[in-house]
């Protein structure tokens, strides 16, 4: 490799891994296992003085049947009334501390499922789910770890001990009763389960391949009702989303009588069972646990009750987990080979970086801190929308140091706006380096890169919510002054408090109640809101008039003095005020100079201004 040069490439595609691992990485994405280990205690306290309530009740019965003295019997009264008093306080704990950390690990599942995605390649062949899949699966899918933990982890780890102490309780009293209960707990705890597990993945192999159709279905026909219904097929999108809504249903009416003959078969084990421990206790025990025993072995199923449906349960777990894990283990946006050799080839799985570390510029690449000066640098950079394609971008390199600005102008197709995209870490570079104060772009934290390089891009969103709250997530503290602010600058402070509802206006799903012209100033106004000392535009001012386009742009660049700007535009005036002009066609810089060089006639070729086609 060149000295000096910096070799960037794809990350390759991860192996695919099996449901199971899905499930388990998914889960120790989502935290780790040990926050359950309170909630997994107060459940087995409550189900061990469940059984033990019942055992020691019935062996009370039954001893004082016998008229022993009341000194025999105190402590077995005291201890049943403390069972069951404490049995109802565990239960309750349980369910409090097993809730709080299974919604605990559904939020940092969901963040981290939604930080991968927003890391995900934006160029349209890395998008491999469509937008209402992906919402199925940030929601629905990730809802999932919650069963996950409290409906399959929970019960299975307390039947798990639950039935080893019931089998050790007995076997003190009747080595014969703890075989015959061994072999019915064994019979209703595993082989019975593992028989619900084995139909219900037969019977449902698609249940989240057909909620995620559905779900596509409900999109288009609510996004594309418009559409539909001009070219007349309606009609035939809502029988699709019929028949598929009616396929879900088919396959949950089956689930459901899964369940209740899984419910079924336990409950004949766990009565013959008991009759078995009865009967063997009739010649081998005393009388009081001849009556005591059987109880335990009926107390000892109720354990096992959630089990089937437990069983049942992964099937769908292991599915939406193996959905999740595919947009978690998602290709890196890109990596440099020089810099993080050694690490699998993976930038995610990169040393982290320390709590504060400086580059060799000294700006300190802190999660926290903010740097108010970098220097950008891109080195023969090179992008392909897919392998096999030719380069969106070839060769192209650039500097900007603190305070420049640069304008990138060029036909619609010549690499503009995927070389903002590689910039902003949002597509995956084929060839050459992007570098920020020295330090490679791809072991820059995400954090710090996105309060350091952001602005307005193509592909950037409109929240369905209100203009204020649209603007917030570039910088949450700010103040209403300083959104109008930034909406002044924008150009649509006057029309926003012109609105009955003024800064709490609903703006519509992804801005569909908003003109082209202010959807892209209100991306603006956050832009400008989150102030980056590298602020990103990609055409401001399209769907404007040039009148109104010329004076929302003079503002901005006012507003940005000091601040490194790369603006990318199809319009020629204005562009007095950049430091530099970089014209672009077929993904290459193929002219580049001060203002007054670039756009003004050259004395060689007099009367043949440059010009950029739309």
């Amino acid at each position: 490799m060149t000295p000096g040069r910096t070799d960037t490439t794809a990350a390759p595609a991860p192996p695919p891994v099996g449901p199971v691992k899905a499930l388990f990485l998914v889960l120790r994405t989502a935290g780790p296992l040990r926050t359950l280990a309170p909630a997994a205690a107060l459940g087995l306290a409550a189900d061990l003085g469940g059984v033990a309530l019942m055992t020691l009740a019935a062996w009370l019965i039954a001893r004082a049947a016998e008229q022993p003295a009341m000194g025999v019997l105190s402590v077995a009264i005291v201890a049943v009334r403390a069972l069951a008093v404490t049995r109802g306080l565990f239960r309750y704990g349980e369910r409090l501390a097993g809730h709080d950390a299974a919604l605990r690990a559904v939020a940092t599942l969901r963040r981290r499922v939604f930080g991968s995605l927003a890391r995900r390649p934006a160029h349209e062949d890395a998008r491999t789910v469509r937008d209402a899949d992906t919402v199925s699966r940030l929601v629905a899918d990730v809802d999932l770890v919650q069963d996950a933990l409290l409906r399959v982890a929970l019960p299975a780890l307390s039947a798990l001990l639950v039935s080893a102490a019931a089998v050790c309780g007995a076997a003190l009293v009747s080595p014969a009763a703890a075989l015959a209960l061994a072999l019915g707990l064994a019979a209703g705890g595993v082989l019975l389960p593992s028989l619900t597990a084995l139909a219900a993945t037969r019977a449902d192999r698609r249940s989240a391949d057909l909620r995620a159709e559905l779900a596509v279905h409900t999109v288009d026909l609510l996004d594309g009702a418009e559409d539909l219904t001009v070219f007349g097929a309606a009609a035939r999108e809502t029988d699709r989303a019929v028949r598929t809504a009616r396929r879900l249903r088919a396959h949950d009416r089956g689930a459901a009588l899964l369940s209740a003959v899984s419910v079924a078969a336990l409950t004949v084990v766990q009565g013959a069972t008991a009759i078995v421990v009865a009967l063997l206790c009739a010649g081998s025990a005393s009388p009081v646990w001849s009556v005591a025993l059987p109880l335990l072995a009926l107390a000892s199923f109720e354990v096992l009750i959630p089990l089937p449906a437990a069983a049942q349960l992964l099937s769908d777990l292991t599915a939406g987990a193996r959905r999740v894990h595919a947009l978690l283990d998602g290709p890196a946006p890109f990596e440099d080979t020089a810099s993080t050799r050694g690490f699998a080839g993976d930038v995610r799985r990169a040393p982290p970086h320390p709590a504060s570390t400086t580059t060799a510029s000294g700006v300190s690449t802190s999660p926290d801190a903010v740097p108010r000066g970098v220097h950008l640098t891109v080195r023969d950079l090179t992008v392909r929308h897919r392998p096999d394609a030719p380069p969106a971008l070839r060769g192209v390199s650039l500097e900007l140091p603190p305070g420049r600005r640069i304008a990138v102008i060029g036909a619609s197709g010549s690499g503009k706006s995927t070389l903002l995209a590689a910039i902003a870490r949002l597509v995956v570079p084929a060839g050459g380096g992007i570098t920020l104060d020295g330090e490679v772009l791809a072991r820059v934290p995400e954090s710090t890169l996105r309060r350091t390089v952001s602005g307005s891009l193509q592909d950037a969103h409109v929240f369905h919510t209100s203009v204020r709250n649209n603007l917030r997530p570039a910088r949450p503290e700010a103040t209403d002054a300083e959104i109008r602010e930034a909406l002044r600058h924008a150009g649509l402070l006057d029309w926003v408090l012109g609105l009955p509802e003024g800064l709490d206006t609903f703006v519509g799903s992804d801005g569909d109640r908003l003109s082209g012209g202010q959807r892209r100033r209100l991306l603006l106004a956050r832009a400008l809101l989150a102030a980056p000392p590298v602020l990103l535009l990609d055409e401001p001012t399209e769907g404007l008039d040039p009148a109104a386009a010329d004076s929302v742009l003079a503002d901005v660049l006012d507003s940005t003095r000091g601040r490194s700007l790369i603006l990318v535009t199809h319009r020629l005036q204005g562009l007095e005020a950049m430091d530099e002009v970089l014209v672009m066609a077929d993904g290459r810089i193929v002219r580049r100079g001060t203002p007054r060089a670039v756009l003004e006639p050259s004395p060689k070729e007099p009367g043949e201004p440059l010009t950029v086609p739309v």
